[in-house]
């Protein structure tokens, strides 16, 4: 029977929404067949909680605990860390040192899509991708209002590195964007300020699953806000996500074609998440962000894309865990 370590937590905000992604797949792993060890990290200590109740210190040396009187060790690490360190490629890079194989895309994709900007700059090129106009800012740089001059209201200000959609705002006049940008940047050193893009928005999984590309359900979000912000994602009620979205199957086609080079240019591995726009009539395919965690709570996208597919998602994350072991 291998050992699975879950691993969940997280230094940033969204370590709240990895404790319930962990919950899900806790839930869901056959315990016929792997032992499930939930491992906590935070940045005062990286935890193991026991089945009891009680926590054992995870010795960073090796990554393994001792319980029940003996050294356990791990077979997989499965990261649902959402944001530092689980999305931005470190714990992948700890890992590849010690020769534990993960669920997730490799350190380098890791560190490159948890960058906005960098992302775009890849993706950029591919056929019947577009791309909003944007410009990156740093911290301590430059005159911000000067920088983004010449792009057009209204604007998005985010996070370049952060997700969950913590530290959003949508800007129609001049003078909200200071403001905006304080909020941006008390979440990321880094922010993204990208022309707004009207359209439905949209949301699909694509996973590597017996050494074979599957593109899931596309999922559409429905808002009763104006953007998809933090409140909207985790708010009950707040959003409409209609899986499988009402699309023309030429398009459902079109975007499976573009998401799949998407994930092979990036080279992800795993289950990752797309988000784009199609503006109306619905005919360009307008990139947002790929998320490489994405959220396993009982109502996030992928599990809901998942069951729409018809698969249960105990077997869906036993074959992720199985593509992991492979390799």
């Amino acid at each position: 029977m291998k050992n699975i370590a879950l691993i969940a937590g997280g230094y940033t905000g969204e370590s709240v929404i990895s404790m319930k992604s962990a919950g899900m797949i806790a839930s869901n792993i056959d315990r016929s067949l792997y032992r499930v060890y939930r491992i906590f990290i935070d940045e005062r200590a990286w935890v193991c909680r026991l089945d009891d109740g009680t926590e054992v210190p995870v010795d960073k040396n090796d990554f393994s605990i001792q319980a029940d009187g003996r050294r356990v060790t791990f077979d997989m690490a499965f990261i649902i860390i959402h944001g530092s360190p689980g999305e931005d490629g470190k714990l992948q890079g700890y890992f590849d040192m010690l020769k534990i194989p993960y669920n997730t895309c490799n350190a380098m994709s890791s560190a490159i899509t948890m960058n906005k900007s960098y992302t775009k700059a890849i993706v950029n090129g591919i056929d019947n991708l577009h791309i909003a106009r944007s410009v990156q800012l740093f911290k301590h740089t430059g005159d911000h209002l000067k920088i983004i001059s010449g792009l057009r209201l209204p604007l998005f200000v985010k996070t370049n590195s952060g997700g969950s959609s913590l530290g959003m705002s949508k800007v129609s006049r001049t003078e909200d964007i200071p403001e905006a940008l304080v909020r941006a940047f008390k979440e990321d050193d880094q922010v993204i300020v990208e022309e707004f893009i009207s359209g439905r928005e949209f949301t699909v999984g694509i996973v590597r699953l017996d050494g074979k590309i599957q593109v899931l359900p596309i999922t559409e979000i429905i808002s009763t806000k104006e953007f998809f912000d933090y409140e909207a994602k985790y708010t009950p009620g707040v959003t409409n996500e209609v899986t499988p979205a009402d699309l023309p199957e030429e398009m459902v086609e079109r975007v499976g074609r573009i998401v799949t080079d998407i994930y092979e240019r990036l080279d992800c591995s795993g289950v990752v998440r797309i988000d784009f726009i199609l503006p109306d009539p619905g005919q360009d395919f307008y990139f947002l962000e790929v998320n490489t965690v994405p959220g396993q709570s009982e109502n996030s996208l992928i599990p809901q894309q998942v069951r729409a597919m018809g698969w249960k998602t105990s077997d869906f994350y036993g074959k992720l865990i199985e593509e992991s072991l492979r390799g």
